[in-house]
């Protein structure tokens, strides 16, 4: 097994060494002190070194240990202890290799000076509080700072040794903010405001160390920048180019890092710290144009792209980028492209993480809660809401296009919804967050936010889901020929629809099978085939009636009109022309284990199906015969009268 040494000084090294201890390597890591051995998650590959050693200690360990190489990831200011390794891989000959911090931008008006001596003489000639980011161990050159007790606060770790070196700076406690990073822009500004600092002072610390972010907050809260430059690197390569190198040399598997974030509403105070943590980490950053802009920190890369397809692409192009983070709007479960995306990624190593949906925020926002709420996108979506609406009572609407919201209201006012409470949550999370309340036809008229979302409330919603509406519900007249509910009812029991089902009705009449069908199959597709015009018309009418957008009407004869229909899973049979051979041929060519249930009243027709039946030798067959009769007034009395008897064949498994 091959031996790696990494003295692990750093973010990147720290990062480094999490990769080697997933692979088939023994490593070791070398940290300063046992706070930064808590930063390392221990693996059974991993030996830790949490004290600080002198040459002659890494002289010791290096020739016991043998390594076949020692990677130097300490900080760029640790000249001394570069030197140290330097002399130590000499002295045993083992390879050395130096991983280089990457740079980081930082605005032309900041201060730039080369040592902490020229940063106190820069500070002695301003005014103002100073907010000092560089550790502890050099706080003692600060105290020549003019007024150094009242003027300069110290960020410091939370550790006995910083507290202790703060101390005997003679910094007052209040003065001293122990605290553990990485900290956000919002974080930096906070304590900038806290503290009423007008100076700002950090080491180029690179894009992992923070800088980026510091830079920003500086600029948020009018704080003047002093940037202590980075000393000298010694020539070596940068992350990206170390694991390729260690990949080669030592036979191990680079996968490259892609976490998929849920991004919340959108603002940085409503992601969690997981994401902000991940965000600050990354490479490169991709998502759509909105996302992006919201989350990145200024010092990586951005991609613009909305499609799974042209993002996981981008990340296989892209090598020279190790650490992804691809922003989902809102929770990763929640209407994302997450579900598309994640199997595109199997040669990555990927984390999802999830995010506040705007669900979530938006009942907060109301003060109620969402466990009864279904959610419904028709945000690029082709979903007609209208049914939903109608049985239940609360319905939560992600809405997306030009003038999206006021199109919703209008079609709930039109569908005879007007009165609904609908309660529209616009830039959610933002300053600018809008949330306003009213009916669907009070805000039908109101201009809305291109992406917005709404909670509307029912409160004469009915529930109920079983089938059988009452026949006077159809437009109907006595030319066309209607299926009735007791038969209809009985019909589509013996169908089994299933949610996403491929349903046609054959004969269709009014439509009443075809329309009870669409209501059910909320998430397939319903065909109407229909011969007769003046039914046609009525058929269309219903489904303008019932809103059945789900529903496309087929004018035309059976089979021939079916030609280019899809594959049906379903199928209802209430009329056929004389062409029922025809049409369950075409059936079980278009899928043999479609289910079919078709009704005769005649005798001819019965026997047409009877044959039918053992011409396709099916797997499952069921022939009931159903006679109904129903009430009707004479005077005071109440006459039972009958209808035709009617046979329902069901059949499935054919064979042509």
């Amino acid at each position: 097994m091959y031996k790696i040494c990494v003295f692990a000084g750093t973010t990147e090294g720290r990062e480094l060494v999490e990769f080697l201890a997933r692979q088939n390597v023994s490593v070791t890591a070398c940290v300063a002190t046992e706070y930064g051995q808590t930063l390392l998650a221990p693996a059974d590959n991993l030996t830790i070194s949490a004290k600080r050693l002198t040459e002659p200690e890494m002289v010791d360990m290096l020739s016991k240990s043998c390594f076949d190489v020692v990677v130097d990831a300490t900080h760029p200011y640790a000249n001394m202890v570069t030197e140290n390794i330097v002399a130590a891989c000499a002295e045993t000959g083992t390879e050395y290799l130096r991983l280089l911090r990457s740079e980081s931008v930082i605005p032309e008006d900041a201060v730039f000076v080369s040592s902490i001596e020229d940063a106190v003489t820069y500070l002695n000639t301003v005014d103002g509080n100073i907010l000092l980011t560089t550790g502890s161990k050099e706080l003692g050159k600060f105290t020549t700072v003019r007024d150094f007790e009242n003027r300069v606060y110290a960020r410091v770790l939370p550790m006995e040794e910083s507290l202790h070196l703060c101390q005997e700076a003679g910094l007052k406690p209040a003065h001293i903010l122990a605290m553990q990073g990485p900290f956000s822009v919002e974080m930096n500004v906070a304590m900038l405001k806290s503290v009423d600092a007008k100076f700002l002072v950090s080491k180029e610390s690179g894009l992992t160390g923070g800088i980026a972010e510091k830079v920003a907050a500086a600029c948020t809260a009018g704080a003047k920048l002093v940037i202590i430059g980075r000393p000298p690197q010694k020539q070596g390569i940068s992350f990206a180019e170390m694991l390729e190198l260690l990949c080669s040399r030592f036979e191990l598997v680079q996968k490259q890092q892609v976490a998929v974030v849920g991004i919340g509403p959108g603002s940085r105070e409503a992601m969690t710290g997981e994401v902000l943590n991940a965000l600050s980490h990354a490479d490169c950053i991709i998502g759509a144009k909105r996302m992006v802009e919201a989350v990145a920190g200024g010092h990586q890369t951005v991609h613009h792209a909305i499609a799974p397809e042209a993002i996981s692409g981008f990340i296989r192009e892209h090598r020279e980028y190790s650490r992804f983070v691809v922003a989902m709007s809102g929770d990763v479960g929640f209407f994302s492209g997450t579900k598309k995306l994640l199997p595109m990624l199997e040669n990555c190593d990927v984390t999802v993480l999830p995010g506040l949906s705007s669900l979530v925020y938006l009942c907060a926002r109301l003060g109620t809660s969402y466990e009864d709420v279904p959610p419904i996108s028709i945000h690029g979506r082709d979903h007609d809401i209208i049914p939903d609406v109608r049985r239940n009572e609360r319905v939560f609407a992600l809405v997306g296009g030009e003038n999206g919201m006021g199109n919703l209201c209008r079609e709930l006012t039109a569908a005879g919804l007007g009165s609904v409470k609908v309660s529209v949550g616009e830039r959610l999370s933002y300053p600018d967050e809008q949330i306003t309340v009213g009916t669907a036809e009070d805000l039908q008229n109101r201009v809305f936010q291109s992406l917005s979302v709404a909670l509307i409330e029912n409160e004469t919603a009915n529930p109920v889901v079983t089938h059988g509406l009452p026949d006077d519900a159809f437009d109907r007249t006595e030319a066309v020929p209607m299926t009735k509910s007791e038969v209809r009812a009985v019909c589509l029991s013996k169908l089994a629809l299933t949610e996403k089902a491929v349903a046609w009705d054959v004969g269709a009449g009014t439509g009443s099978v075809a329309i009870e069908m669409a209501l059910k199959v909320r998430k397939g597709a319903v065909y109407a085939i229909e011969r007769k015009d003046a039914a046609v018309e009525i058929l269309r009418e219903n489904v303008r009636k019932f809103r059945t957008s789900n529903l496309t009407v087929v004018p035309g004869i059976a089979p021939e009109a079916c030609a280019t229909l899809p594959a049906p899973t379903h199928a209802f049979i209430g009329g056929s022309s004389g062409n029922m051979k025809e049409i369950i041929s075409l059936l079980l060519q278009k899928n043999p284990n479609v289910r079919i249930v078709a009704t005769a009243i005649a005798l001819e027709s019965v026997g047409e199906l009877t044959e039918c039946m053992k011409h396709f030798r099916f797997d499952h067959t069921e022939v009931i015969s159903m006679t109904v009769a129903r009430n009707r007034k004479a005077g005071p009395y109440n006459l039972m009268t009958g209808q035709n008897p009617i046979y329902i064949f069901t059949m499935q498994g054919g064979k042509l």
